[in-house]
């Protein structure tokens, strides 16, 4: 976290970093879920079917269920508080 008050911060799991910082007061943030439906973010896991499980335990929101896609990734979907629309997977193709 750095700032004060915290305005930016890195979260870090499994050698993955994420950074994060916080819009200015009085500007307006619009999730891309409200656009068709579009994903915030994508991230790239190791094992989307453990981490569904561990977020089902944890009560997120989930959108979709872990799937198969035809595009080489097994991935699900959750929301976070703010309405953003997350995606998880893995590679499936043996090529990551």
């Amino acid at each position: 976290m750095w700032g004060d008050p915290p305005t930016f911060c890195i979260a870090q799991r499994d050698g993955l970093e994420l950074m994060l910082a916080q819009v200015d007061a009085g500007k307006a943030v619009h999730p891309n879920a409200e656009n068709d439906g579009r994903i915030d973010a994508y991230f790239w896991v190791n094992d989307a079917d453990a981490l569904h499980r561990e977020f089902c335990e944890g009560g997120a929101d989930v959108v979709c269920e872990p799937a198969d896609q035809p595009y080489g990734m097994r991935e699900f979907l959750v929301r976070d508080p703010d309405g953003h629309v997350l995606a998880f997977g893995h590679d499936t193709t043996g090529n990551a």
